[in-house]
């Protein structure tokens, strides 16, 4: 029991970052995290090992949500903007509160899939062949559509 309470102690934030980007909701996301880590211990004999655990466990988050979704008929809102407090910006380096929003609310103009990406790469501090494990996607995919929503990003401007 003591290697799962590391384990969460390891990424219990990283999963909740994944879900709020999903949910737009930090009390969904919280429950949705918790939810994640019971299954996870229910089905460790299910993890092979053939990526890192922090992949798995997104990968468990995000079927979370999907289930969540269809049980509830519910669609995210796309204009809902929420806070997180920890994000690095495209490049590294740290953004205002006021820029931070300004970048959320230009990423609600991408589409679905590039602003996951953007989700992931940027909050979820995740590696491109992460993003593409968890989004059953290729590491070049990834990085691709990362680049193609930086850039658009920037046309914004």
């Amino acid at each position: 029991m003591q290697l799962f309470e590391e384990i969460y102690e390891m990424y219990s934030r990283k999963v909740f970052l994944f879900l709020l980007t999903k949910t737009n909701n930090e009390e969904l996301a919280e429950e949705l995290t918790q939810e994640t880590f019971y299954r996870a211990v229910k089905k460790i004999n299910t993890y092979r090992g053939e990526c890192k655990i922090s992949v798995w466990l997104c990968q468990i988050a995000k079927n979370l949500w999907y289930d969540y979704c269809r049980k509830n008929k519910k669609l995210t809102n796309e204009d809902e903007i929420f806070s997180i407090q920890e994000m690095n910006t495209l490049e590294e380096k740290v953004i205002s509160n006021d820029e931070k929003i300004s970048l959320y609310k230009k990423m609600q103009n991408l589409d679905e899939k590039t602003r996951e990406v953007m989700y992931l790469r940027i909050t979820g501090e995740l590696s491109f062949k992460e993003i593409g494990v968890i989004l059953n996607k290729t590491e070049n995919w990834a990085r691709v559509t990362f680049y193609r929503g930086k850039n658009k990003l920037k046309e914004v401007d």
